[in-house]
């Protein structure tokens, strides 16, 4: 089990879950975001748990400030053992309504933040011949929708660029380990602070999963890296299958639903607070925690997750029923013989 792990945006969703899983496990966190408020809300939760923590505030589109957060981890906790990569920053608009400027730093942040926070951990680990990078990635980085092509952009770059350096590492021989978790939507705080140019408050398009469900998508793929990429939830197997199968009828019907499912009934400002130039839960800002507003809609489970952790447990399940079966078939026959 990974002691020694890395999250970037371990402020809020899916990376504050997943810190709080680790640090059940008694981990020791090095916790990376921009927001101060929200980090060292998510330390006091490491440490309530058990775990370990190291706040630093990070902008992952800086290299060299990843570069310097990865030494303080090590100076403080020795060599790292993961690095699951989160941080993100997203535009809710049609790509017309999106300045160069903007689409630029959702790229650098959404993107070359994994590119970055990559860097960073094979510095350390290839040298080491050891060491698991989690990609969190999504069903959006397999099929785009609408008006979040920036978003998008960059999650399928993350797959092309991984899919590189695995092979790469696969080359060498190297133990090192680098695997992707393809998310479904989560009720995540960004719902809340994404900058948005529709006239309705953004969702995510349903089915919604908690934060929760994700954290145990990463858990296990962290405990689990041989496997090139993992699916949570049974909306993301349908989004990707259906990518696979049908890709121009998937076109056609996100152009006619992709608009209002991205939107509730409610209102919004244009101008309303947003976190993609600077975070809201900084020094004068709150916590947002790791759930987003849209609790009443959410899954706490999902059963394709659980069965993709259990499968073995599934199999040994339905040979052991197979083989009662099979047994209760041959004693009939026999009684049957006998008469």
């Amino acid at each position: 089990m990974p002691k020694v792990v890395v999250v970037t945006g371990a402020s809020a969703g899916i990376g504050r879950a997943t810190v709080r899983l680790l640090a059940e496990r008694g981990a020791q966190i090095g916790l990376l975001a921009r927001g101060q408020a929200g980090l060292e809300a998510a330390a006091a939760e490491v440490r309530a748990a058990g775990g370990e923590a190291l706040p630093i505030p990070t902008d992952v589109a800086d290299f060299d400030s990843v570069e310097r957060a990865a030494q303080q981890v090590e100076e403080r906790f020795g060599p790292i053992d993961a690095w699951i990569n989160v941080a993100f920053t997203s535009l809710f608009a049609p790509f017309t309504a999106i300045e160069p400027d903007e689409y630029r730093r959702v790229t650098e942040v959404t993107y070359l933040g994994y590119v970055h926070g990559t860097m960073a951990a094979l510095n350390r680990m290839r040298p080491r011949d050891t060491g698991v990078i989690v990609q969190v990635g999504s069903a959006l980085g397999c099929r785009a929708i609408p008006l979040q092509s920036a978003y998008c952009g960059a999650k399928h770059a993350i797959n092309g660029f991984t899919e590189s350096v695995r092979t790469e590492l696969m080359h060498e021989h190297s133990n090192v380990r680098v695997t992707v978790v393809q998310m479904p939507a989560v009720n995540t705080p960004q719902f809340s602070w994404v900058r948005s140019r529709m006239k309705n408050h953004p969702q995510p398009v349903p089915p919604i999963y908690q934060p929760e469900v994700a954290a145990r998508g990463v858990l296990y793929a962290l405990d689990h890296p041989r496997r090139k990429h993992y699916w949570v939830g049974a909306s993301t197997v349908g989004t990707i299958v259906a990518q696979r199968l049908v890709p121009g009828l998937l076109d056609r019907y996100l152009a006619r639903t992709g608009f209002d499912s991205q939107q509730t009934d409610q209102p919004t400002s244009a101008e309303r607070p947003a976190n993609l130039w600077a975070p809201l839960d900084g020094p004068d800002g709150k916590d947002f925690g790791a759930h987003g507003v849209f609790d009443d809609r959410s899954h706490p489970h999902s059963a394709q997750s659980w069965a993709a952790r259990h499968v073995g447990t599934l199999v040994s399940g339905a040979a052991l029923v197979g083989a009662v079966a099979a047994a209760g078939l041959g004693r009939r026959r026999l009684d049957g013989k006998s008469r």
